[in-house]
C-alpha cells in the first residue's frame, strides 16, 4: 500500500490525532458543550442588551445603521428565514467551540506546543462562565471574536505567506472590522507583523486588498444613505464621550460653537464617559429612536480633539486608569453603571421588553416579534438556569489573571524573541484591550475578545515542545509558495 509523502498527513486525520492524542483538551472540550447546553436550557432564546434591538432591527430590513457596525445585524438576517432566536445563541455557542478546536489544532500541528499547554491555552475560552453568557447575547462580540481569531492564525502560521493565505486574512478582518470598528487598527498590527516576517510584496497587496474591500463597499452604501463615507455616523460622539471624563470648560473655554457641548457639572462628580452620552438631558441631545444628526456628530469630534489637545495629561490618566485599573483589577466594580454591569452576569429574573422607539422604524417589541415571529423574551428555566448562574459566579477568568497572562507571554516573547506568532497574539490582544478606552470607554464585556489572544500567545512562547521531541508534520505549502521554493536563487 502506498504511504502518504513524508512530511505530509490528511486534514482529518490530523485533527483526529491531535484532538484525539489529548485527554484534557477532550475533557476541557466536553465540558464546555455541556455548559453552554446548560445556559441554553436554562435561558431560552437569547439574553438582550440595549444594542440587540439596533440589531435585530437591521436584520429585519437591512440599512446603513447610522450608530451600530452593520456586520452583525447581516449575519441575523441570514438566518431570518428561520424565526429563531435560539438558532441563533445556538451557532454562536457553536462557533466558539469551533474556535477552540481550530486553536488547538493549530497551536499542536502549526505552532509545535505541548498539547498540555494547547489544551491549558483553550480552557479559559471553552470554560470560562462571562464567555458563555457573552455568546447567548444578541450582540456583535461573539462573531467579531471569531473572525478576528481566524484571520490572525491564517498570518500567524508558520511558512512563508503567500498571497492566497493573505488574501483570506485580510478579508476576514475587514468583515471583523464591518462588525466591529475596534477592528480596524488591527490591520496595521497584521502588517506590522509581515514586515518583521520579510514577507514578498503580493502579501501586502492580497491583505489590504481584500481588507478594503468589505470596508469599502459599506462605506459607499453608508454614503448612499448618509452622505458621507464613513463605518458609523456616531464615531465623533463616542470620542466625546472618552474626554467627557475630563473635559472642563471652566479652566480652558473651549470655541463658542462647541461650548454647547461642555459635559455637566464637575468632572469628579460625573457619570461614567460612555453614559454620559446616553443620559436624560446630555449635551449630545440623545433621544431614543433617533440618531445624532451630522453636525453634532461633527462638533462633538472637534470639541473631543480640543479637550485632548488642551488637557493631554488627563486623557492619558483617564485612559491609563482604564486600561490598567479596571481591565486589570480582580473584582469588578459596577462601570459604567451598576445596570450594565450587571447584565453581564446571568441573571435571576427575566428581563421585560420595553416599547421604546428604534432607529429606523418600529419599537422594541415589534422588531422581535418580525424577526422571531414571537415575543423573543427571556425564559428563566430552573434548575438549569442556577446552575449556570452559580458557575459563572466561580468560574471565570479575573482582569488580574489576564494580566498575569500577558506579562508570561511577553516575558516569553522577550526571551525566545517572538518566534512563530508569538508576537502577533500579544500585540492583538493588547490592541483589543486598548483600543476601547483610548476612543470610548471601558466596558467589561470588551476583555473577552483579548483574552484567547493573549492565551495563545502565552502557549506559543512558553510551551513549545523540545526540538528532540518527536516532529510534527510541517503544513503544505500553498502552491506559489511551492514555486516560489522551486525557483533557483537570484530568480
Amino acid at each position: 500500500m502506498p504511504t502518504p509523502p513524508q512530511g505530509r498527513r490528511p486534514t482529518v486525520a490530523s485533527a483526529r490525532a491531535a484532538i484525539g492524542g489529548n485527554r484534557l483538551f477532550s475533557a476541557v472540550l466536553l465540558a464546555g458543550v455541556l455548559l453552554r447546553v446548560v445556559a441554553m436550557l436554562g435561558y431560552p432564546p437569547a439574553l438582550w442588551f440595549n444594542d440587540s434591538y439596533d440589531y435585530v432591527r437591521i436584520a429585519d430590513s437591512p440599512f446603513p445603521h447610522p450608530m451600530r457596525s452593520e456586520g452583525y445585524g447581516l449575519f441575523l438576517w441570514l438566518l431570518k428565514p428561520f424565526h429563531s432566536l435560539a438558532l441563533v445563541t445556538a451557532l454562536q455557542h457553536a462557533a466558539v467551540v469551533g474556535m477552540a478546536v481550530l486553536g488547538y489544532r493549530a497551536l499542536v500541528r502549526d505552532f509545535e506546543v505541548r498539547r498540555r499547554w494547547a489544551a491549558l491555552a483553550l480552557a479559559p475560552v471553552l470554560l470560562d462562565g462571562y464567555q458563555i453568557e457573552l455568546e447567548h447575547f444578541l450582540l456583535s462580540d461573539t462573531l467579531f471574536t471569531v473572525l478576528a481569531f481566524a484571520a490572525v492564525l491564517l498570518i500567524a502560521r508558520p511558512g512563508q505567506a503567500g498571497w492566497r493565505r493573505a488574501g483570506l486574512a485580510g478579508a476576514l478582518l475587514g468583515v471583523a472590522a464591518v462588525t466591529r470598528t475596534v477592528g480596524v487598527p488591527l490591520i496595521a498590527v497584521a502588517v506590522l507583523y509581515l514586515i518583521v516576517r520579510r514577507t514578498r510584496w503580493p502579501a501586502y497587496a492580497a491583505l489590504a486588498a481584500a481588507f478594503v474591500l468589505p470596508l469599502g463597499g459599506y462605506a459607499a452604501w453608508f454614503h448612499h444613505d448618509h452622505g458621507r463615507f464613513a463605518l458609523t455616523g456616531a464615531d465623533g460622539i463616542y470620542l466625546w464621550g472618552r474626554t467627557s471624563a475630563f473635559a472642563d470648560c471652566g479652566k480652558v473655554a473651549p470655541p463658542a460653537d462647541l461650548a454647547r457641548l461642555c459635559p455637566h457639572g464637575a468632572p469628579d462628580d460625573r457619570p461614567a464617559a460612555s453614559h454620559q452620552i446616553w443620559e436624560e438631558n446630555s449635551p449630545t441631545g440623545w433621544e431614543n429612536g433617533r440618531p445624532f444628526d451630522p453636525e453634532t456628530n461633527e462638533k462633538a469630534q472637534k470639541f473631543a480633539v480640543w479637550a485632548i489637545t488642551n488637557q493631554p495629561l488627563d486623557y492619558v490618566k483617564v485612559v491609563s486608569y482604564d486600561f490598567f485599573v479596571r481591565t486589570f483589577s480582580w473584582r469588578r466594580s459596577p462601570y459604567p453603571t451598576p445596570g450594565t454591569e450587571a447584565k453581564y452576569r446571568f441573571p435571576k429574573r427575566p428581563e421585560r421588553h420595553r416599547p421604546l422607539p428604534v432607529i429606523g422604524g418600529g419599537d422594541r417589541l415589534s422588531v422581535v416579534r418580525d424577526y422571531e415571529h414571537g415575543a423573543g423574551r427571556t425564559r428563566v428555566v430552573r434548575p438549569f438556569a442556577d446552575v449556570i448562574r452559580v458557575y459563572q459566579s466561580v468560574v471565570n477568568v479575573r482582569g488580574s489573571l489576564l494580566g498575569v497572562v500577558l506579562l508570561a507571554g511577553a516575558a516569553g516573547i522577550l526571551r525566545r524573541r517572538a518566534r512563530r506568532g508569538s508576537g502577533l497574539f500579544w500585540t492583538t490582544g493588547i490592541a483589543l484591550l486598548a483600543v476601547p478606552p483610548l476612543t470610548a470607554d471601558f466596558d467589561y464585556r470588551y476583555l473577552l475578545p483579548a483574552l484567547p489572544f493573549a492565551c495563545l500567545a502565552a502557549a506559543t512562547a512558553w510551551g513549545r515542545r523540545r526540538s528532540d521531541a518527536a516532529p510534527v508534520a510541517e503544513a503544505e505549502p500553498e502552491p506559489e509558495e511551492r514555486e516560489t521554493e522551486s525557483q533557483p536563487a537570484g530568480a
